[in-house]
């Protein structure tokens, strides 16, 4: 059998790269500007290998019953990490996922084809106009992991657009996001004041140096109508192989403080990553 070979390709957003891992055997890393977007093991769809993955893959196992399929949508696809991941361990589900780079999607489809009968269908689409279009009362769990340019856009991170998500959520219905931030975490805190005002329940799980403030990264943000499995949630975050910390209550209310939510006219994209924050060699 022939090695597998670097693909690279100008999509919508920039340059995409596929790289095939030494180590495993058909499993693939998707950059875009050299910054990581996605990592797929063809054979082992369970394996999640960035650790934001990994967490959102925690949340996602406690949401309902193990095994019970879920409606879901996913904001942003890159390499379908996560839709394969539910296909795997919740065998029935239907999924939605919305990816605004054709051409991202075209590359995936061609050279890292979901599985048949996986129960994912792709739309090109802007996530928020995909949202606004989608039916109320349609999903058990929304996850949003999208980023343009290494940032969040500003038109997914207001009161507005969580009063869709909310709308488009069965009541119970989970709502993930992957963020990025560091100290003073203006955005972040504004992020979790946003979702507060319509939600009643947040979480948010981060590895310890992230949320001291000693380096940029990546956050997960979770919440819901009604409470969420705290306990289970603390356990698998605390088994990883890096683990996190769940910040939840009262210490979750005074990370936020007196941040206050965002509206559409007044929105900003995420912070940049300082210079090499993500980059790979």
């Amino acid at each position: 059998m022939s090695e597998p070979i670097p693909v690279t390709r100008a999509v919508g957003h920039g340059t995409a790269k596929l790289m095939p891992d030494v180590d495993r055997e058909r499993a693939w890393l998707l950059t875009v500007d050299g910054a990581p977007q996605s990592y797929v093991d063809l054979d082992e769809p369970t394996h999640l290998e960035f650790e934001y993955a990994r967490r959102l893959g925690h949340v996602l196992d406690v949401v309902a019953p193990f095994g019970a399929p879920l409606d879901a949508v996913h904001l942003g696809g890159g390499g379908m990490t996560l839709p394969r991941y539910v296909a795997a361990t919740r065998p029935g589900s239907r999924q939605h996922v919305v990816e605004a780079d054709g051409g991202l999607a075209a590359l995936i489809a061609e050279h890292l084809p979901l599985p048949v009968g996986a129960g994912v269908t792709v739309h090109t689409a802007d996530a928020r106009g995909w949202l606004e279009a989608a039916p109320d009362d349609s999903a058990d769990v929304m996850v949003a992991d999208v980023f343009g340019g290494s940032r969040v856009p500003a038109h997914l991170t207001t009161v507005a657009y969580v009063e869709e998500v909310a709308r488009v959520l069965r009541p119970g219905g989970v709502y993930l996001a992957n963020l990025a931030d560091a100290a003073p975490f203006a955005f972040l805190r504004a992020q979790l004041a946003t979702v507060g005002a319509r939600f009643v329940e947040s979480v948010l799980i981060a590895e310890p140096a992230v949320l001291r403030g000693r380096r940029f990264g990546n956050a997960v943000l979770a919440v819901s109508d009604r409470p969420l499995d705290i306990p289970a949630l603390t356990r698998a975050v605390a088994a990883d192989p890096f683990p996190a910390r769940v910040e939840h209550g009262r210490s979750l209310r005074d990370f936020v403080g007196d941040a206050l939510p965002v509206h559409d006219a007044t929105a900003v994209p995420s912070p940049l990553p300082p210079s090499g924050a993500f980059a790979i060699g």
